[in-house]
């Protein structure tokens, strides 16, 4: 039976998950509308989805379950891999101003960068290699 971790739903890391997957959702109705460079509706789409997935192995605790990875490591990783991407895809989207939909596309992309950033480091700052258990749980403190 999977067990719902109510304490990650309202933690600092629960909140700057499911703002990361608001930001991406809103990125990508704004690059849909406009029909914008499929590179740009590609990568926020990943986003979305790869930030999905990590917040549900932490909320239904399978990071405790699936030990062959050491998940707050993977998910800091993601988190600066895909605020390098993001940083590129916002600028190119935003500079050219030529397409009100794309630039407010592009602006979204440079705000989810920096709460990328943002979870990397919090996440960071929270992880410990010499104490507790591999697996053990880091997302909640």
């Amino acid at each position: 039976m999977v067990e719902v971790n109510q304490i990650y739903l309202r933690s600092v890391r629960g909140g700057l998950k499911i703002a990361r997957m608001v930001l991406a959702f809103i990125a990508v109705i704004t690059f849909a509308v406009n029909r914008s460079h499929e590179a740009f509706l590609a990568l926020v789409i990943m986003e979305f989805v790869i930030t999905l997935l990590f917040f549900l192995l932490y909320l239904l605790s399978l990071q405790k379950k699936l030990k062959f990875l050491f998940w707050p490591l993977a998910d800091a990783f993601n988190s600066l891999v895909a605020a390098l991407f993001l940083l590129i895809v916002g600028l190119c989207a935003a500079i050219p101003k030529t397409i009100v939909e794309t630039t407010v596309g592009g602006v979204f992309c440079l705000i989810l960068c920096g709460l990328c950033i943002g979870d990397a480091a919090f996440l960071l700052t929270k992880i410990t290699f010499n104490q507790g258990a591999p697996g053990g749980d880091v997302t909640h403190k």
